[in-house]
C-alpha cells in the first residue's frame, strides 16, 4: 500500500497533537518509511498515549526515569520533560522522580536525566564561597 505525502503530514501532525511533541526520527520515519513508523508508533499509542489504568501524569513520569536510566539522549527527556510540565506536572515532582534513578542506576544515569531537567527549567545552585581543592571526582 503506498502512503501519499499528505497522509504522512496529517500523520505527523495527528502526533504532534496527541503527544505533545514529535521526535527528528518521527519526521524522517514519516517521509522515508510510512507503515514503519506507523507501527512503532501504534505500540507506543498503546503502551503510553491510550488512556488505561495509569494516568498521563504518571506514565510521563514513568517515561522520564525509564529515559534517564537508558541514558536516552538530552533531547529526548527533555521531549518528555516538557509535556510533564505541560500537563501540571511540577518542577520538584520530575526532579524526584528523576532521582529515583540513582540507587539503581548510579550517578552517570542520574546526571544524564538531572541535566536535561535541569536545562528545561532553567534550574540554578549555589557557588561555594571558598576555594574549592583541585583533583575533585566531578560527583
Amino acid at each position: 500500500m503506498t502512503h501519499s505525502a499528505e497522509d504522512a503530514q496529517a500523520y505527523i501532525d495527528d502526533m504532534a497533537t496527541k503527544r505533545g511533541y514529535v521526535l527528528d526520527y518521527h519526521k524522517i520515519m514519516a517521509k522515508q518509511d510510512f507503515p514503519v513508523l506507523q507501527a512503532a508508533n501504534h505500540l507506543v499509542s498503546t503502551a503510553y498515549l491510550d488512556q488505561r489504568t495509569l494516568d498521563r501524569r504518571t506514565k510521563e513520569l514513568i517515561f522520564i526515569v525509564s529515559l534517564t536510566v537508558m541514558r536516552a539522549s538530552k533531547g529526548h527527556i527533555q521531549s518528555h520533560i516538557r509535556v510533564a510540565l505541560d500537563i501540571g506536572v511540577s518542577a520538584t515532582e520530575i526532579l524526584e522522580a528523576i532521582e529515583i534513578a540513582l540507587p539503581e542506576a548510579g550517578i552517570v544515569a542520574f546526571q544524564t536525566g538531572f541535566e536535561a531537567w535541569r536545562e528545561v527549567v532553567d534550574a540554578d545552585g549555589i557557588e561555594p564561597t571558598v576555594k574549592a581543592h583541585a583533583g575533585g571526582s566531578g560527583e
